[in-house]
């Protein structure tokens, strides 16, 4: 079947609406032997008479009404594309699809995110959570704009994918107060003498805090991992064992899960990300990472997570 010709699909439709060729013609300002003769190269290219005679007028077929339905629909479309791109660019439709890693705290991302949220930014942030492997490939293939993560691109996507630093923590330790107190008294060697709900392996927070145990010879009895930090900090609440966050979420975490800080890990230092294709991004990515950096030049402020 030939490409479909819009100049007949218009012609075509014309007749449809007004109920013949004579309307048709003066309504387009053309003879009506053009407009016939657009409208049988129209059924010609489609195999499918669109009219009858029913007296005096031409009323559709059933391919004719089929024709028709999709006239309207692509004529519709062509105007709504016509009026879209004759208003002025404006903030309001601008849509930022963000991926966030499950490891991340969710009020550091939070914090991170809290710029575009303005009302007077205009932009719609789309967040997707999930497995940094899985946003990675949705981050490729261009169905996200920026990733935030606590782990650079691997070495192996480095060439794809580009690492900006957002701002950096050192990691506190919390547990419920009667095991807080306890765990002053010592630290950070009471670390080795308490339970540990640890990070889940593979995550960055985990990564570091065992880099800051090995460096002091510090083993910890691990009584349970965690994907779901909110989950941690549950169970810490509950007294089975102390928690790792990132400082800059430590005194919300305290405050809504009744826990206290034990102490920090000095000289530790977790690291948090946003990954883009783009060397230099623009627009509001752009500003999420200038406002991102400069908060993590300063000590971010603490979050419920």
């Amino acid at each position: 079947m030939p490409p479909l010709n819009f100049h007949h699909l218009r012609y075509f439709q014309a007749v449809a609406r007004l109920g013949g060729l004579r309307p048709a013609a003066e309504r387009l300002r053309v003879s009506p032997a053009s407009i016939s003769t657009q409208v049988r190269a129209l059924e010609s290219a489609l195999g499918e008479p669109l009219f009858r005679r029913r007296g005096r007028t031409k009323v559709l077929t059933e391919a004719g009404k089929t024709a028709l339905r999709y006239a309207e629909d692509i004529f519709s479309l062509g105007e709504e594309l016509t009026s879209a791109l004759r208003r002025p660019v404006s903030p309001a439709a601008t849509r930022v699809h963000v991926g966030v890693t499950d490891t991340l705290p969710k009020l550091v991302t939070l914090r991170f995110l809290r710029p575009l949220l303005e009302p007077e930014t205009g932009v719609r942030l789309v967040c997707r959570e999930g497995k940094v492997g899985d946003l990675l490939a949705l981050l490729i293939a261009g169905r996200l704009d920026v990733v935030l993560t606590d782990e650079a691109a691997a070495p192996d996507l480095r060439r794809r994918v580009n690492s900006h630093e957002l701002g950096r923590a050192e990691i506190s330790f919390c547990a419920a107060p009667p095991l807080a107190a306890r765990m002053r008294r010592g630290f950070p060697g009471s670390l080795a003498l308490a339970p540990a709900l640890l990070p889940a392996a593979g995550t960055g927070l985990r990564a570091e805090l065992d880099r800051w145990l090995d460096r002091r010879g510090l083993a910890v009895s691990g009584r349970a991992e965690f994907d779901d930090a909110a989950l941690a900090k549950i169970a810490a609440a509950e007294g089975h064992g102390f928690i790792a966050v990132p400082a800059v979420v430590a005194a919300d975490a305290c405050a809504r899960y009744g826990l206290e800080e034990v102490g920090r890990a000095k000289g530790s230092r977790v690291r948090f990300f946003a990954l883009t294709i783009d060397r230099r991004p623009g627009g509001p990515v752009r500003d999420l990472l200038t406002s991102a950096t400069r908060r993590g030049r300063n000590k971010p402020t603490s979050s419920r997570d």
